[in-house]
């Protein structure tokens, strides 16, 4: 999802770690040894990595192109194949026929059925072109904070993995409770009590 989008969704991080100085230069080898690799014309079906902000699909991070006075923007770019259901059964369905003909038998083996599934995915995906997705990443190196621009469960574990990968540091999902606890100053005491808050069920 994009910054610039109509409408957003954003999920909010408190980044835990410092950097090293040079920052920008350990930021910047991070974005570059991690970034979007191509999986088209190839048998992987997915791949995630950095890519940058304003050229999605021609990732370009020299000349510090991600810095904006204190924070840095970039993107998290996962593209994945994706084969339909009645693709795929087409061309097993052909392969399967073709390998009974050769054999000169009226059926495969079931070891056979999933060597020939395999063989078909793995022509299809050499074929198929990856789908893109790109989420947008906002970081606030000096308040220790990172905007992630959508809520999907999958993005928000690959930029969870990602990061501390890249950086060697580590996202705290804020929500309330966890929010409560960094932000909050609470007492030993206090933060107890938090443990002990369960949530609470509105019914209509």
């Amino acid at each position: 999802m994009s910054i610039l989008s109509s409408s957003v969704s954003i999920t909010r991080y408190a980044v835990h770690g410092k950097l090293n100085a040079p920052i920008i230069e350990n930021v910047l080898n991070g974005l570059k040894s991690n970034t979007i690799s191509e999986i088209d014309n190839q048998i992987t079906d997915k791949t995630a990595g950095w890519t940058s902000f304003d050229k999605p699909f021609q990732p370009d991070f020299d000349g510090s192109s991600f810095v904006f006075g204190n924070y840095f923007v970039f993107a998290l770019r996962i593209d994945k194949k994706n084969i339909p259901p009645k693709v795929l059964k087409k061309h097993y369905t052909i392969e399967a026929a073709k390998r009974m003909t050769e054999s000169g038998r009226e059926f495969l083996s079931k070891t056979e059925k999933k060597l020939v599934k395999e063989h078909v995915i793995s022509g299809l995906s050499l074929r198929i072109p990856a789908t893109p997705n790109i989420y947008d990443l906002v970081w606030n190196y000096e308040e220790s904070n990172v905007w992630f621009f959508t809520n999907l469960k999958a993005a928000n574990e690959e930029l969870e993995t990602l990061f501390t990968k890249s950086f060697n540091l580590s996202l705290i999902r804020l929500f309330p409770y966890t929010a409560a606890e960094l932000s909050s100053g609470l007492s030993d005491s206090q933060r107890d009590e938090l443990q002990k808050i369960a949530p609470t069920r509105f019914v209509r």
